[in-house]
């Protein structure tokens, strides 16, 4: 194993990576546009609330590798040319984002209903009470199902080794086929995903102790 560490150790970096950037953009993403749809769902307009619960369900239950093949196969076919970590990760944001929403919109459901109205009728606008005491709030009671859905996330990413995103799975595929090493070659993988996964798994608990 310390064999294939040190004569793969740089594709197996790449693919590490390829992983943490494509996570980070997609954790982005995601919540953005997450906590977007979250809103419009609760919105007091019937067309908003049509159009986010559209969306939720459209990509909460579509599986994540057809979303992502959709975007590698379709878009450069009939909209612009993309590459698959692109795809990938357009998929991955799209997909994740689903959950997230539909987890911000459990945490703002959990607020009292009287402090909306309470700071509206303090002056306040329906947007800013929504960023200064609606979502605050709610985003301190879903700290430990949005850490779950960031490290599944991260899991996640593998999906990029089926559109050739050069992630850290694809690598992994790359290797053992080369190579022929293929159980050593998995518990390496399974190892760097550790790496990324278990930071970030104690540092939400350390979170949800703090805002507690």
């Amino acid at each position: 194993m310390a064999n294939l560490i040190a004569t793969q150790w740089h594709p197996l970096l790449m693919g590490l990576l390829n992983t943490i950037l494509c996570s980070i953009i997609a954790l982005v993403g995601s919540l953005i546009i997450g906590t977007f749809f979250a809103l419009l769902e609760i919105s007091e307009k019937r067309a908003l609330r049509i159009i986010g619960r559209v969306y939720v369900e459209v990509f909460r239950n579509i599986p994540l590798l057809v979303i992502t093949m959709a975007f590698f196969l379709i878009v450069p076919m009939y909209i612009a040319k993309i590459n698959g970590f692109t795809a990938g990760t357009i998929g991955l944001t799209l997909y994740t984002s689903a959950f997230i929403a539909e987890t911000v919109r459990a945490g703002i459901n959990s607020v009292e209903g009287g402090q909306l109205e309470g700071a509206l009728s303090n002056g306040m606008t329906y947007r800013q009470a929504m960023r200064y005491i609606i979502l605050p709030q709610a985003f301190r009671v879903v700290i430990p199902p949005l850490g779950n859905q960031f490290i599944n996330l991260v899991k996640n990413s593998s999906v990029l080794a089926f559109v050739a995103g050069f992630d850290l799975m694809y690598q992994g595929n790359l290797i053992a086929n080369d190579t022929l090493k293929t159980i050593p070659t998995y518990f390496i993988v399974g190892i760097m995903y550790l790496i990324i996964t278990l930071p970030l798994s104690y540092y939400m608990r350390h979170l949800e102790k703090k805002l507690a």
